[in-house]
């Protein structure tokens, strides 16, 4: 095109999932950070309306030369490989490099954040079923640090509460951290992004 420059670069197609429980009774809770993840990439590139479909809701943003699908499982976290792999079958998104899983995690200190290309589920129930339904463990998740609970807590219990007014502010840079990653994994790779994050 004279005066201007072509894009060589095809558009690209990826899925990001976040983690949580529907319903308002668990809004914020420790549990649905994956949620508020997606919540806050919805907010900033203005996305349409969810709608609900494969026990979902999804919507979609384009990040660079990147269609970005984002699914918020409806299913109750222990079932979230249903909504995920009905998902992905539409669209057609290789799971071992297409999506990202976003979640919490028990073993990382509050707001801290770690990239995986693949590994167990460490506990997260939400992703040891994704990983079930994908038959393998190389699935890409970014987890999300909410501490231990404290002693005598029962954990269910301490996942399913809310933050402190502490832990509150510190969360909320990690989900716009978090973000800012999932921005970064479409417009490079899983690489830049481990670099920039681990």
């Amino acid at each position: 095109m004279e005066g201007g420059l072509v894009s060589t670069s095809a558009p690209t197609q990826k899925m990001v999932v976040g983690l949580g429980n529907p319903g308002a009774k668990y809004d914020r809770t420790r549990h649905n950070v994956g949620f508020e993840v997606l919540n806050r990439l919805s907010q900033q590139y203005f996305a349409p309306a969810p709608r609900t479909k494969f026990e979902g809701q999804y919507t979609s943003i384009t990040v660079g030369s990147t269609n970005l699908i984002l699914v918020w499982p409806l299913t109750y976290m222990n079932n979230s490989g249903r909504c995920v792999r009905a998902t992905a079958d539409f669209y057609k998104i290789d799971l071992e490099h297409e999506l990202l899983v976003v979640c919490d995690d028990l073993s990382l200190p509050t707001g801290k954040l770690r990239i995986r290309l693949k590994g167990s589920g460490g506990g997260q129930k939400g992703l040891n079923d994704i990983l079930r339904v994908a038959g393998n463990q190389n699935v890409p998740r970014l987890r999300i640090g909410i501490d231990r609970p404290p002693p005598r807590w029962d954990v269910s219990d301490y996942v399913l509460g809310r933050f402190s007014s502490d832990e509150t502010p510190v969360i909320s840079q990690a989900v716009q951290a978090a973000a800012d990653a999932v921005r970064d994994w479409c417009m490079h790779d899983i690489a830049y992004c481990m670099n920039q994050v681990n």
